[in-house]
């Protein structure tokens, strides 16, 4: 089973610039993974995706044209380029591993870290 570690969170101001970590450990890094925010009081939702070539990215509509995924499969990481930021951005955003087809779902996804929190002040 795979373990997976957020790093990078912090507070930042709205329009800033974020580059959030995810670093995989405790098995192959075969693995398509994701990205996904809680924010307070609200359900976990989809922020983006990307498969174990990076072949193949997808992006929720609030982030696309602003965030970028990218991984380095050679240092087991997985990265989330976070520009433009607004308010509603803040949440605590999660890495996962799984697999997934063309029309990934929360479901798909079967390994996750515990969060880093983002914080965007206007």
């Amino acid at each position: 089973q795979v373990q997976l570690v957020e790093s990078g969170g912090r507070s930042v101001q709205a329009g800033d610039s974020l580059r959030l970590s995810c670093a995989a450990s405790g098995s192959s890094y075969n693995y398509d993974m994701g990205w996904f925010r809680q924010a307070p009081g609200k359900e976990r939702e989809f922020v983006g995706c990307i498969s174990w070539n990076g072949g193949f990215i997808r992006y929720s509509d609030p982030v696309s044209g602003r965030f970028t995924i990218s991984r380095d499969n050679a240092k087991f990481t997985m990265y989330l380029q976070m520009n433009s930021l607004k308010p509603e951005d803040t949440a605590v955003y999660y890495c996962a591993a799984g697999a997934f087809t063309n029309s990934p779902t929360e479901s798909d996804f079967t390994a996750w870290g515990q969060g880093t929190q983002v914080t965007v002040s206007s």
